[in-house]
């Protein structure tokens, strides 16, 4: 023990220690994936048992060092260049590494390889660490011989060695976990080996290939990929920022092939589904009905009631012929019954029973109408549901915080908002095609419903009181707007052009939609500069 008073000798064991490590961090990256094919309950036991395995070889080889050094004399000669030992073993690693990489590398980018059997096969126990125990040979003949060239005390080496491992052992799981969560650093991982093997190989040609090359080459590589997680982390908090039901709707429909329009769609870049396209697995309509139930909760009675303009409703001060014939000429099944005014409700009527009245009393009964239910503007449809549920109504009122009521919500609005419009006898569509690429849309139409026809988002706005496509464009203008009056949304590659046609009573009735392209304007645009 002489050298422990040797300042050089600690000096020399330090480094060997660090020059283990990174000898050894290739070893162990290798390990971490060959253990990924194995149980989880079996891959502590295969870890710590590969990393003991290429210690107490390492151990073993620095006792016979007699034996190791004469590794490096030639054993034959072939083709003119003469091949020691030494060579042997890194010919024969380095094809080993090239050969286990690339089937690697080919199992995590063929999916059909790693799923073939539709759920995930584990590896043998001992098949992976035969695997291991060739490894460590490649490895340790390696680590020894730079330990036999950096140090002259057999003790320093034994010790910078057990440092070495014992340090890896420690960092193994931490190391394993985090390279087998990321499969970007699998690859990663992966390329190194590979690029290591083709080192050996070249060395045991007599190719010098310097260590500091590829080292640099390794952690340039290493600082990009952790750059890239970082972003990726960044982009994780970002989206965990936003509220689990939106995530989880757009997610859903993502699979179902509802995703926006952009550019990449249309030149036919999607990565998400390669096989085949979940569009044409489902329908428009079904996709629509699952938007829509995904989305419902976000909604409030506001963005799915008939507006007061619009509702039917029974004034008791008029006179018994008007009533009858007015309800006659309504499909509709429950009408409100109020005195002057809708804000002065008496009850709810069913059309058949007030015709019987008049018919019989010539006047309604008050006393057989229904107790109305009023609910508030800002009440989501899914305790709406609730009410209804519990009421056993079929008409709810709605009103706005002084009590004025802005409308009325039965349960097939609620079924209009999943699966889209059902006109009534007397009712236009809110949506009519005109051509390809252009719509006419009434003023009242549902801007959810109206986005699902176009194939875009963007017109909903939360934050905003609106729910219709006469609120948005009153948004947009900034006042009433008259007769052609006209604004445009880019929406990707197209151009959504609103154009108003009909007023009614200070609201917008109807509006004309076309959808352009964008490369098509710009064309046009260049013919007529030419």
């Amino acid at each position: 023990m002489e050298w422990m008073a040797d300042p050089t000798a600690w000096a020399g064991l330090f480094t060997l220690v660090i020059l283990e490590i990174v000898l050894g961090i290739d070893n162990l990256i290798f390990i971490a994936i060959l253990v990924d094919k194995l149980p989880p309950h079996q891959r502590d036991k295969a870890r710590v048992i590969g990393l003991s395995l290429a210690l107490l070889m390492r151990l073993g080889l620095l006792t016979i060092m007699s034996w190791l050094i004469t590794l490096t004399e030639p054993w034959f000669s072939l083709l003119g260049h003469q091949f020691s030992g030494r060579d042997v073993i890194l010919i024969v690693g380095g094809l080993f590494l090239l050969f286990k990489g690339t089937l690697e590398i080919r199992e995590r980018l063929d999916p059909t390889v790693q799923h073939a059997s539709g759920s995930r096969m584990y590896a043998s126990f001992w098949v992976i660490v035969t695997q291991i125990v060739i490894l460590d040979a490649v490895f340790s003949i390696d680590a020894v011989i730079t330990a036999v060239g950096m140090v002259e005390h057999l003790s320093v080496m034994m010790i910078a060695v057990l440092i070495a491992i014992g340090l890896m052992i420690v960092a193994s799981k931490p190391l394993t976990t985090f390279v087998n969560k990321h499969p970007t650093v699998v690859i990663l991982c992966l390329g190194f080996l590979l690029m290591i093997g083709f080192s050996l190989l070249a060395e045991g040609y007599g190719v010098a290939v310097p260590k500091g090359y590829l080292y640099a080459a390794i952690a340039f590589s290493v600082m990009v990929e952790a750059l890239n997680q970082i972003a990726h982390r960044n982009q994780r908090k970002a989206e965990a920022r936003r509220p689990m039901r939106e995530r989880t709707a757009e997610t859903v429909l993502r699979m179902l092939g509802k995703r926006p329009m952009t550019e990449s769609e249309n030149t036919g870049d999607n990565i998400d589904h390669p096989t085949q396209d979940p569009s044409l697995v489902f329908g428009t309509e079904e996709r629509n009905m699952v938007s829509g139930v995904l989305t419902l909760s976000e909604r409030n009675v506001r963005s799915i009631m008939t507006p007061r303009n619009d509702v039917t409703w029974v004034n008791i001060e008029d006179s018994p012929e008007y009533i009858r014939a007015y309800i006659d000429s309504e499909p509709h099944s429950y009408v409100p019954v109020c005195r002057g005014t809708l804000d002065e409700v008496i009850g709810l009527g069913q059309a058949k029973e007030l015709i019987a009245d008049l018919i019989t009393y010539n006047h309604i009964q008050i006393n057989k109408l229904r107790e109305p239910i009023i609910v508030h503007e800002s009440i989501g449809i899914l305790q709406l549901m609730e009410l209804f549920k519990e009421a056993r109504s079929q008409l709810a009122l709605v009103a706005d915080e002084f009590g004025a009521i802005e409308g009325v919500v039965t349960p097939i609005d609620i079924f209009e908002a999943i699966a889209g419009e059902f006109p009534d006898e007397d009712e236009i569509p809110d949506i009519v095609v005109l051509g390809e690429n252009k719509w006419l849309v009434d003023g009242a139409a549902d801007l959810r419903h109206l986005e699902q026809v176009l194939e875009i988002d963007g017109l909903v706005d939360e934050s905003e009181e609106y729910s219709t496509l006469a609120g948005y464009l009153l948004g947009r203008f900034g006042a009433l707007p008259k007769p052609e009056d006209s604004c445009d949304l880019e929406w990707g590659p197209y151009e959504l052009h609103f154009t108003v046609k009909q007023l009614e009573n200070r609201r917008i009735a109807s509006v004309a939609i076309e959808r352009r392209r964008l490369q098509d304007d710009l064309y046009s645009s260049e013919e007529r500069n030419e």
